[in-house]
């Protein structure tokens, strides 16, 4: 299976939401389904994007957004508003009521994971822990 990384995600612990049931492990926002959209017009052979989660960082873990061409055996498939969103088995726990966000500003642009679940974050977001 061909994967090739997105770019950089940055995770915020929610502490102000409660963990609500839902559906789907994991909701996008218009920004981020909009982002979406866009990188996938240019990778026409891939069916989508796969977060994965890493052991990495000053926190421990951190996510992972890579291209995909296939959904692997164990994959959960988010699929909203014309866009799929495959989550690796590893990562599907860590996910579990959380909003995926596309942020820009003047010096930056990055999806942005607001998950309820975390119990740390590294200083520059980049890493977490649970």
């Amino acid at each position: 299976m061909a994967a090739r990384a997105i770019g950089r995600a940055t995770v915020r612990a929610v502490t102000s939401k409660r963990l609500i049931p839902q559906r789907v492990p994991l909701v996008l926002t218009q920004s981020a389904v909009g982002k979406l959209k866009q990188l996938m017009e240019n990778k026409p052979e891939m069916i989508g994007v796969k977060i994965g989660v890493k052991t990495r960082g000053c926190n421990g873990l951190s996510y992972t957004l890579d291209y995909v061409s296939e959904k692997g055996k164990f994959d959960e498939e988010v699929l909203q508003d014309g866009v799929k969103v495959y989550i690796d088995s590893k990562a599907q726990l860590t996910l579990l009521g959380t909003e995926m966000d596309f942020i820009e500003s003047k010096l930056s642009a990055e999806f942005v994971f607001n998950n309820p679940n975390i119990t740390g974050t590294c200083g520059c977001g980049e890493s977490f822990s649970m």
